[in-house]
């Protein structure tokens, strides 16, 4: 019976140790693992999977594979695979069935953000998002307190004592900074403590190259289809931005509208495959965004998120007509009007027409 190491509520340094004490223990029979991130993976989980995977081998001599299904749409995203040589592979199909011991990171068995199968026990699971129900793993390591996940694994590659890369630390720094908004959702001084001591090994020009990269036209189209499509409501803008190259792009552009100076909440839609894809963002602090995008989903595990940041999707289907995929935007957009209880007395206008 394999080990079971239960996550007391400790800061990121204690889950950091927790992790260290159980790849030890097992280190023999973990060898080969997949580590596995959310689809679509964003900084935070690229930062976290490269992190276990050279922990895993550096320190304990356990082979490892990352693997990720869907796409690296955002193009900060794919500049910090590329500047950084994240050793990153798509999911093969035989991929679950050939790996007995598996990792998620940024993920939970549950979610529906990742391909694992929910009648399985997975090895490892390390993240940052308050869980549907107990996670179904060996060992589960959730903080949802440390801002990102990659937190958990800078601590314990800090307290492994092993010397850390450059361009490693250069992730981690950059998976931080970026699911913390700069550092504005860091609301533990471990986590301000983590960060800096990775920037120290950190290289700041490859840092501004993935933060400020070359931008392809898709961007400024959609961009351009965002500014004018939007549509507010009290403090509430709206874009629903038809079909996109790829979804990053949705959460991309509902951090672009939160910027504007007179709304708090923002919210928008793309098409992808066959789905909507949605993305809340607000600038409240008292409030949790993934709970209110799962309250106007009607599957609630198809939505998620934490404190400020949410995103789901649904599928509606590639050969669905026109009005269909309408009726859904109109229909997610009046239930969060309605969630948010602002009054339906006036209408969406139009802020950015002229």
């Amino acid at each position: 019976m394999p080990e079971v190491i239960e996550s007391p509520p400790l800061d990121s340094v204690g889950h950091g140790a927790r992790l260290l004490e159980y790849l030890q223990v097992r280190k023999r029979e973990l060898s080969p693992l997949l580590i596995l991130p959310h689809d679509y993976p964003d900084p935070d989980a690229l930062a976290a999977a490269y992190a276990l995977y050279y922990l895993a081998k550096q320190k304990f001599d356990i082979e490892s594979r990352i693997a990720y299904r869907g796409i690296i749409g955002r193009t900060e995203n794919r500049a910090m695979v590329n500047l950084l040589k994240i050793p990153i592979n798509r999911l093969h199909k035989t991929d679950l069935k050939r790996y007995k011991q598996v990792a998620l990171v940024d993920t939970q068995p549950n979610f529906r953000n990742n391909p694992w199968p929910g009648n399985r026990r997975a090895t490892i699971v390390i993240d940052q998002h308050t869980p549907n129900n107990g996670p179904l793993a060996d060992l589960t390591v959730v903080d949802t307190g440390c801002g990102a996940t990659c937190v958990i694994l800078a601590q314990a590659l800090l307290q492994a004592g092993l010397d850390l890369p450059m361009k490693l630390a250069t992730a981690l720094a950059y998976g931080i900074l970026s699911d913390t908004q700069d550092l504005y959702r860091a609301g533990r001084p471990d986590v301000v403590r983590t960060y800096l001591d990775v920037l120290h090994h950190s290289d700041m020009k490859l840092l501004a190259r993935i933060q400020n990269p070359p931008r392809t036209k898709s961007f400024f189209v959609t961009l351009g289809r965002c500014i004018r499509e939007a549509e507010k409501y009290r403090q509430l803008v709206v874009a629903h931005l038809g079909e996109v190259k790829n979804p990053d792009l949705v959460a991309q552009m509902a951090d672009f509208l939160l910027t504007y100076d007179q709304v708090n909440w923002s919210f928008c839609t793309g098409r992808y495959k066959g789905r909507l894809h949605v993305s809340l963002r607000t600038n409240r602090q008292d409030v949790q965004a993934g709970e209110i995008l799962r309250d106007i989903f009607e599957k609630r595990n198809q939505a998620g998120g934490h404190q400020t940041i949410a995103g789901g999707s649904l599928p509606i289907g590639p050969a669905e007509p026109e009005p269909v995929w309408e009726q859904w935007e109109h229909t997610l957009q009046l239930r969060l009007v309605k969630r948010l209880r602002m009054s339906a007395k006036a209408g969406f206008w139009k802020p950015f027409k002229r």
